[in-house]
């Protein structure tokens, strides 16, 4: 079986000045929206500081619309795709074409996913924690956590090129709490690109201002405005990455003085099946930390 994927692919105009050995980060999520809306931030400021993004979508997103065909609903996410990497500054944003809803751990995604980190020479890995509602969501997960050891055997590799370098593993936060919950080892305060942030998961306009209202309920609700739209979306799908509800862990690496004017953060956990990294390490991986 072949995985075909589409691939956006943006250079970046930005000098790589001061980052000549730049960070070179992946992000996995199961649907186009699922990197932005829970690393975004990260990927701005990554961006913005001359380091290397890549978001992967696992699916191509086909099945989420309520009046939509899925071919058409494919493609446009697609071009909201586009608008994403562009408002964020990542270079690159691969879609798989893995019909939505219909993800599964097969050796074919496998062997995928191992091939995008070893070629993207990654230093950090982010994807779905294994227990979430949605079975894309814990299929993406069981993938790249079967990677994050085989990437380090050439045997697994078409090319035979490991990474001859330890790599990081990260979960995106989720609420769920059996069998256990959600444990924010690091906490990166995203205030200062939040606009930036919010922007690009708007730009997601099928989904937040579309299905997701239907879905929800409150199709009738959705403002007209372009302002209040925003606004809604940040009052009802952002709230969980408020500065509050990761204030103990954020205190690991910010004092209370660094928090005062803080927001908005983005959290992320540590994956044991790979490089644990200690607090100097981390420091130097996600060098937007003070």
């Amino acid at each position: 079986m072949k995985i075909y994927s589409l691939v956006i692919i943006f250079l970046l105009s930005a000098s790589l000045a001061g980052a000549a050995d730049p960070i070179r980060v992946i992000i996995f999520g199961a649907h186009p929206d699922d990197c932005e809306y829970t690393s975004g931030g990260i990927a701005a400021m990554y961006s913005q500081m001359g380091h290397q993004v890549k978001f992967v979508s696992m699916t191509n997103g086909n099945k989420g619309h309520h009046a939509m065909t899925s071919a058409a609903l494919g493609a446009r996410r697609a071009e909201e795709a586009k608008d994403v990497a562009r408002i964020l500054g990542i270079k690159e944003y691969e879609i798989m074409d893995n019909d939505d809803g219909e993800l599964t751990p097969s050796l074919a995604n496998r062997f995928a996913v191992i091939k995008m980190i070893c070629d993207w020479e990654a230093d950090i890995v982010i994807t779905h924690r294994p227990n979430d509602y949605h079975p894309d969501h814990r299929y993406a997960s069981t993938l790249v956590q079967d990677a994050a050891y085989m990437i380090s055997v050439p045997h697994m590799i078409p090319t035979g090129d490991a990474l001859r370098k330890p790599v990081v593993f990260l979960y995106m936060p989720d609420h769920f709490q059996k069998p256990n919950p959600f444990s924010p080892d690091i906490v990166i305060d995203v205030t200062s690109v939040f606009d930036k942030k919010l922007e690009a998961v708007c730009a997601n306009v099928s989904q937040f201002f579309e299905w997701m209202p239907w879905n929800e309920g409150y199709e009738n609700e959705v403002p007209a405005e372009q302002a209040q739209k925003l606004k809604t979306v940040e009052n009802r799908y952002m709230a969980w990455s408020k500065v509050d509800n990761y204030k103990k862990a954020a205190l690991n690496w910010y004092s209370s003085a660094q928090l005062k004017n803080t927001r908005y953060v983005e959290a992320f956990e540590i994956c044991e099946y790979s490089y644990i990294p200690n607090k100097n390490e981390i420091k130097k991986l996600f060098p937007m930390l003070p």
